[in-house]
């Protein structure tokens, strides 16, 4: 099955040009926990150089913690944060060209969105406003966003995760706890096969912040495209 490779860019200074190459899809920040208009236009203008879909990455407003807190907001005020900042994206790619076709919420919204139920309804309807309903999410494999997006029969991509450890119940060890991250690129390619092997993942992802995610989105595309499983959009 061939599945895309996403990375998460436009939240670091000085992130290298390579990873837009590696990528088939790169999730923009787009201002709640990273990202200002010059990183989303410079990501932008990379992706549509190197054939990469564009995803937004929008997150809880919370650029002190990287968005890798929850934020506790009514359902307004989350749906209303979402769809500023997927529109914020939105008016710069159309600017350069590009176009949004999926959406990942990023760090604790992620997870929320996974968890509760109101928390995915109000990021659905936040990137609905924003950019209508034909953009796929993107998540985990189950969770209330699943769910949503399968009752909706909306575009759904089940994502897994390269540079991450999984528990032995099948979740994501937290990043609170040693060894959550993958930074062994013989080891994030191992796991990217694994993954992909699995029939369960529409997408892979490499965080653009783990330390040495540059050589590890390397190992990982080259593992992916040599057993045939990488998605022909993007560069080859």
């Amino acid at each position: 099955m061939a599945i895309s490779l996403n990375v998460d860019l436009g939240e670091l200074p000085g992130e290298p040009e390579e990873f837009y190459s590696i990528a088939t899809m790169v999730n923009v920040a787009c201002g709640g926990h990273a990202g200002d208009e010059a990183s989303m236009e410079r990501a932008c203008e990379l992706a549509l150089h190197a054939g990469a879909r564009l995803a937004a990455h929008p997150s809880y407003p919370d650029r002190a913690g990287f968005g890798r807190t929850s934020v506790v907001m009514t359902s307004a005020e989350l749906t209303a944060s979402v769809r500023s900042q997927v529109e914020a994206l939105a008016r710069v790619a159309r600017r350069v060209g590009m176009t949004i076709e999926a959406v990942k919420p990023h760090g604790a919204l992620y997870h929320d969105a996974a968890r509760d139920p109101a928390i995915a309804a109000a990021v659905a309807l936040g990137i609905d406003a924003g950019l209508g309903a034909q953009v796929a999410l993107v998540g985990p494999p189950e969770g209330a966003l699943a769910r949503l997006a399968a009752a909706k029969g909306r575009a759904y991509l089940r994502e897994g995760f390269a540079d991450r450890a999984y528990g032995p119940d099948g979740k994501l060890v937290p990043r609170t706890q040693q060894g959550a991250l993958i930074t062994d690129p013989a080891a994030a390619r191992a796991q990217a096969l694994r993954l992909a092997g699995a029939g369960t993942f529409e997408t892979l992802c490499v965080h653009g912040d783990t330390p040495g995610a540059l050589t590890i989105a390397r190992a990982v595309r080259e593992a992916l495209a040599a057993a045939g499983h990488l998605e022909s959009r993007g560069r080859a």
